[in-house]
């Protein structure tokens, strides 16, 4: 993370907006999908699947946000530092 210093406390309350084609603007986007990636991850499995009913479709759907919500929390686990 970038150190920004400032002349005055003005300076502070001005809002760093980015305009389009501004190399600063895809960095940013870059960091924030790299952010996503790394505390996220893939949320459901690549491919086709076929479901009998609506029903078989959600109760799949909730098996992997429940798997995804476990590998969440279980990479937290990892990082946190030890008490």
């Amino acid at each position: 993370m970038p150190v920004r210093r400032y002349r005055s406390v003005e300076e502070m309350s001005q809002p760093r907006w980015r305009r389009p084609g501004d190399p600063e603007l895809f960095r940013a986007m870059a960091g924030l999908w790299s952010l996503g990636h790394r505390t996220l991850g893939l949320r459901f499995p690549p491919g086709v699947y076929r479901h009998r009913s609506i029903e078989d479709l959600n109760v799949q759907n909730e098996g992997w946000r429940e798997e995804a919500f476990r590998a969440y929390h279980a990479r937290l686990r990892r990082m946190a530092p030890p008490p």
